[in-house]
């Protein structure tokens, strides 16, 4: 190979490009924007493991559940203590924080230059924006703080994050741990990574293939527009006696140039998207502009990458092209494409994976290579299969409508181009369709079934220490949309005022509460049980005797060695004593011990007790979450109210669910943004044919039907190969990790509905230049 030759030819295809006139700065153009697109996309991935580093950097050093359970520490220079009051607001979550300063050396949490004083808070600028819109109502009444400070972005996680951080002046009485704890640092201990699951692992590693492979096969397309003029161009210089290879490099020359433009623009989108990102959430995902950093050996990569594919493509995709002086002839009649070989990718990539069938969570991990060349085998075995399936299926079809015939004979002449513009939404809806498949078949192994019943209760409060049941329930009784209250103290009673050697539960609450928790023969006020039927039941019959042989008398919240808090009380069993069967509550826990009405309860005892209120709530009250969280901020800033779920879900899982749906967006957006400029390319290549048409008498209607057909057609072909390679890909991933193979047929309708929406949405966009392109006057040259 002569290097120098292949340097002067290159750069005359440069020269070529960029001084063609209007034409080749039109063609140059067509396809950096294309380019740019995917590159953009590209560098948004690169930086992606350098924003998630920094999100996770920025959470641990603010992090303040720093204690040592077993060791509290005692106020000092350098201590504070600090309460967790997170809370929820119409499906956003928002970081709150009480804190109050105990030395004048105490840390200053991160993000702020002082401590907020009592009554007065910090808020995230995205909180602030929330208090003051109209949206923000309900949550106003729910802070009752003066904002006073902005939190700045080192303690934050995103810039979209709701977070605030109150002063008091009285927290220290209230330790709690962990929900209020005394601490003298902020930022977590490290501690020893813990093993990664190999199925969560696989997850993340095919999740990238997928979102990545659509982007390089766009790429891989955009190099090519504009191929039908650009050849009648070469025609010209075999004319003026270049060889058929020359004008080749020549050609690839002029494709590296679009490449290189599309690198700039690339570039320039992706500053543009990254300032957009700092403005924007997708699924409670947000992050500053100056997290997105790219990997530099990354960005490289792409740099390097992008023009030589450019050079490589149109050097293969004008392998079968005769290029004489006076014309293109792509054969008249094309040679029929070769199936063998495209079976083979499919067939190599399950091959790569096949040994890892049944190897399941406890193999050990997953081989990350076999997986990635196995799916990415896959993925391209779409590429090179569509072709093949649009050639043969459109070669089949016969006569119809003459739009229908129009659109047909256009897909006979250029199938190739029809399948390369449908091939990047035919792999990332194969790659779609295979993970919510592995999604929908593993996440019972990550998805925990609750004992709650939502039939008894939506919602719960948890009250603290010194904080009376009974003013809860009235409170939440008056709450707009609550339709029913059972309110539940708890409290532990033992046969010592201090250091007890038996105890035993209490609980405490009216009739109609205490017949949530057990079964009763007959309840007025006043009257006791002891339970029957718990877990705990041994306990309590042990206490019993212990009592009937030193006296009747119990004490209430007893204390321990090194509790300098708590206020015991005496109780005296009454002889007396009904018998309760226990029944699960709403939460499906069993209590056992002692029931108490409140008449039976000691005097000075209730404010002693914890307890918890359980609140069955009216669904078609607008907001009555809202409202029982603000009754409780009222009544106690540390009282928390959550909704009662069915299960709970692997949080790890959750995230990479939602980093799927983060990248499937951007990758749709790409999706969208590159057909549509390849559609208006090859608009732009049939200009005079359109023209041609009209003038000869054919309808506007006719010739628009017949370019949806084209763009119908492959499409169809293109989602149905898809599906097919989908769950086949799908299938062996389940098997890998040892789960049923079940198909997951509303995902999949779901994943190939968007598809389609997303190719109808680009074609509807195409009609406005189409209706202008269908003119005779576009038969004028010059």
């Amino acid at each position: 190979m002569n290097v120098s030759q292949w340097s002067r030819d290159l750069a005359m295809g440069v020269r070529f490009a960029f001084g063609g006139g209007r034409e080749g700065w039109f063609r140059a153009t067509l396809t950096a924007v294309g380019v740019g697109l995917g590159v953009a996309l590209l560098l948004l991935t690169t930086a992606l493991p350098s924003a998630l580093a920094v999100r996770h950097q920025r959470d641990v050093a603010r992090a303040d559940y720093t204690y040592v359970f077993g060791h509290p520490l005692k106020a000092g220079e350098k201590t504070f203590v600090i309460a967790d009051i997170d809370t929820p607001y119409r499906g956003a979550d928002i970081r709150g924080r009480m804190i109050q300063r105990e030395g004048a050396k105490a840390p200053v949490p991160p993000g702020l230059t002082k401590y907020p004083a009592p009554g007065e808070m910090a808020v995230s600028p995205a909180l602030k924006r929330l208090l003051g819109s109209p949206d923000g109502a309900l949550l106003r009444a729910r802070l009752p703080y003066r904002i006073t400070a902005t939190i700045a972005e080192p303690g934050l996680t995103g810039s979209q994050e709701l977070a605030y951080y109150a002063g008091s002046a009285d927290l220290a009485a209230h330790i709690d741990p962990p929900n209020v704890a005394r601490i003298d640092h902020f930022g977590s201990p490290r501690s020893p990574d813990a093993e990664s699951d190999p199925v969560l692992t696989l997850l993340v590693l095919v999740v990238f293939v997928v979102l990545l492979m659509p982007v390089a096969v766009f790429v891989a397309a955009a190099v090519r527009f504009g191929g039908e003029r650009r050849d009648r161009r070469l025609a010209a210089l075999r004319l003026v006696g270049s060889d058929g290879r020359m004008v080749r490099r020549i050609a690839a020359g002029e494709a590296m140039a679009g490449a290189l433009l599309g690198l700039v623009f690339g570039v320039g989108f992706f500053l543009v998207g990254r300032q957009l990102a700092g403005t924007a959430e997708v699924f409670g995902i947000s992050v500053f502009p100056s997290y997105l950093n790219p990997s530099p050996a990354l960005a490289a990569l792409v740099a390097v990458a992008v023009p030589a594919a450019a050079v490589l493509v149109t050097l293969f995709t004008l392998r079968g092209v005769v290029i004489e002086p006076l014309g293109v002839v792509r054969t008249a009649k094309p040679a029929r494409r070769r199936l063998w070989w495209r079976l083979l990718l499919p067939v190599a990539g399950l091959a790569a994976l096949y040994p890892m069938v049944g190897q399941g969570r406890g193999g050990g991990d997953f081989n990350e290579y076999l997986v990635t060349g196995g799916v990415l085998l896959l993925l391209v075995g779409v590429t090179a299969l569509l072709p093949w399936v649009v050639e043969t299926v459109v070669g089949r079809l016969g006569r119809g409508a003459v739009a229908w015939q129009l659109a047909v004979r256009r897909l006979q002449l250029s199938s190739g181009t029809a399948a390369r513009m449908v091939n990047g939404i035919a792999v990332a809806v194969a790659g779609a369709i295979a993970l919510q498949m592995v999604f929908a078949g593993v996440q019972a192994d990550y998805t925990k079934q609750t004992t709650n019943d939502l039939n008894r209760a939506q919602m719960s409060v948890q009250v603290p220490d010194g904080v009376p049941v009974p003013e809860v329930a009235r409170a939440m009784t008056d709450t707009k949309g609550v339709r029913k209250v059972v309110a539940i103290a708890d409290d532990q009673v033992g046969d010592l005022k201090k250091d007890p050697s038996q105890t035993a539960e209490l609980s405490v609450g009216s009739c109609a509460s205490l017949r949530e928790v057990a079964t009763l023969p007959s309840c007025h006020d006043g009257d006791a049980f002891v339970v029957k039927g718990s877990d705990t039941e041994s306990e309590t019959t042990k206490l019993l005797t212990t009592v009937a042989k030193h006296g009747r008398t119990l004490y209430l919240n007893p204390t321990y060695t090194g509790d300098d808090q708590g206020s015991t009380s005496r109780w005296t069993v009454p002889a007396g004593l009904k018998q309760a069967t226990t029944r699960v509550d709403p939460t499906g826990y069993k209590r056992g011990g002692f029931l108490l009405t409140p008449g039976a309860l000691p005097d000075g005892a209730g404010r002693s007790v914890q307890g918890v209120v359980y609140l069955s709530i009216d669904s078609a009250v607008r907001d009555t979450h809202e409202y029982v969280v603000n009754t409780a901020a009222r009544i106690n800033p540390l009282m928390h109210a959550v909704m009662l779920t069915s299960f709970e879900r692997d949080g790890q899982f959750d995230s990479i669910r939602t980093g799927l749906f983060v990248g499937a967006a951007a990758v749709l957006a790409l999706i969208g943004a590159s057909l549509l400029v390849g559609q208006l390319e090859q608009l732009r290549e049939r200009k005079k044919l359109l023209s041609a048409l009209v003038a000869f008498g054919t309808r506007r209607r006719t010739l628009s039907l017949s370019v949806l057909w084209q763009t119908a057609i492959p499409v169809g072909l293109g989602l149905l190969l898809a599906g097919v390679v989908g769950l086949a890909l799908g299938t062996v991933l389940l098997r890998m990790v040892g789960s049923t193979v079940r198909v997951d047929w509303p995902g999949v309708l779901a994943m190939t509905g968007f598809g389609a929406a997303v190719v109808l949405a680009v074609t509807v966009l195409t009609l406005p230049p189409l209706l202008r392109l269908m003119r005779p006057d576009g038969l004028r040259t010059e």
